[in-house]
């Protein structure tokens, strides 16, 4: 069994923990979804959520099947709220985390709807952790808010103190660190980080499309994506100072496929962002892209497309492996951050790689063999 702790219960929380209460119902059908059914002999069968923690009061003080379906979540239902969840699986309350820089002033004024802005819960919290350890958590997701500096920090200090392992989903640079990386190895757990990547999302596709023009002799003058979405998460990026992380890691995607075909990486030639907020989309992600490149003769080639998405259960497909990646990796006794399952999972992991070349990393661990 893996047991899983949760740090922000929002939609990508829902879609996750509604995911694997889906998949073990439907075990026996075979459903479409999953990247690898099995990693290292776990299933989704073997995930257990024993810990969970938020700030907005609508969900601290419930059990985590019911804190799921609260405002401001508005994720694709996978199950709906009236379902029967699994009860072989644990089901904790969800308890108050530190605030510190987890929510932007803007995502807590009146001025926004009820329904989409957090309401937090101005309470002590510094005896709140102090049974963390007896938990027994192996891995400690981070789905707080994009920018959240402060708070991811300190949840990564706590997952060296207590000796959990984390995948860290959001554009704080902890495992591509390498001072942070370093401690992780030295206390002898695993990260993988940092940056989700969605399962078929704008920075994979854009990551692939890069990958393809270059190996078909094209010669790439610019690549421009763009987003649009109406969840919490865009919600939460309207303030400036907090998309700094998520523009740098968005265009580290297409530019690191760059350098690894041996190009120079031109000047205003690339750009990923912003993210557009359009409340009516809910978490429907829609991404564009432009592509101008040279081909065979100096002749031009534009590529354009649109994604539509429903943001969060796109997510979900991949942290539902990195958590399996993470540990077996530590059970192997690889330590520190994860090259193949960060580079595969993440948007800005500490070495990238070819998608190719990080799925076959990700395939060996799941087989348990060395990487």
């Amino acid at each position: 069994m893996i047991r899983v702790g949760i740090v922000g219960v929002g939609n990508c929380a829902k879609s996750l923990v509604e995911g694997v209460h889906y998949y073990r119902k439907n075990s026996k059908i075979d459903p479409p979804g999953l990247m690898h059914k099995e990693i290292g002999g776990y299933s989704l069968r073997d995930i257990d959520f024993v810990a969970a923690w938020d700030v907005d009061k609508r969900k601290i003080g419930q059990p985590l099947n019911k804190a799921i379906y609260e405002k401001p979540n508005c994720s694709w239902n996978i199950l709906g709220k009236n379902s029967e969840f699994d009860i072989e699986l644990s089901n904790p309350i969800v308890e108050r985390a530190p605030l510190l820089d987890g929510v932007e002033k803007h995502m807590i004024t009146d001025d926004i709807d009820h329904n989409e802005k957090i309401c937090v819960e101005d309470a002590p919290w510094e005896n709140l952790l102090k049974d963390l350890k007896n938990k027994d958590i192996d891995v400690l997701l981070n789905y707080l808010p994009v920018g959240s500096q402060q708070a991811t920090e300190f949840w990564a200090e706590q997952c060296l103190e207590h000796k959990v392992n984390m995948v860290n989903c959001i554009p704080v640079f902890i495992a591509s660190d390498p001072e942070w990386g370093k401690r992780f190895k030295d206390a002898k757990i695993s990260i993988v980080g940092d940056d989700m990547r969605s399962q078929v999302g704008a920075s994979i596709i854009s990551a692939v499309l890069q990958e393809i023009f270059y190996a078909r002799g094209a010669d790439v003058l610019m690549h421009y994506q763009d987003n649009i979405g109406g969840n919490t998460d865009f919600l939460n990026m309207q303030d400036p100072s907090r998309i700094t992380s998520k523009k740098i890691s968005k265009e580290n995607v297409i530019k690191e496929q760059i350098k690894l075909a041996g190009k120079e990486v031109l000047e205003n030639s690339v750009a990923a962002g912003p993210a557009h907020y359009f409340p009516t989309l809910g978490d429907n992600k829609r991404a564009h892209w432009l592509i101008k490149a040279t081909g065979f003769g100096g002749a031009p080639i534009e590529f354009t497309a649109d994604l539509s998405v429903q943001d969060s259960p796109n997510s979900a497909g991949v942290v539902i492996d990195a958590l399996r990646l993470c540990k077996v990796a530590n059970e192997m006794k690889i330590y520190g951050p994860l090259i193949g399952p960060s580079a595969w999972t993440q948007k800005t992991p500490p070495v990238d790689m070819k998608p190719v070349d990080a799925k076959i990393e990700c395939d060996k661990l799941a087989n348990r063999e060395l990487i």
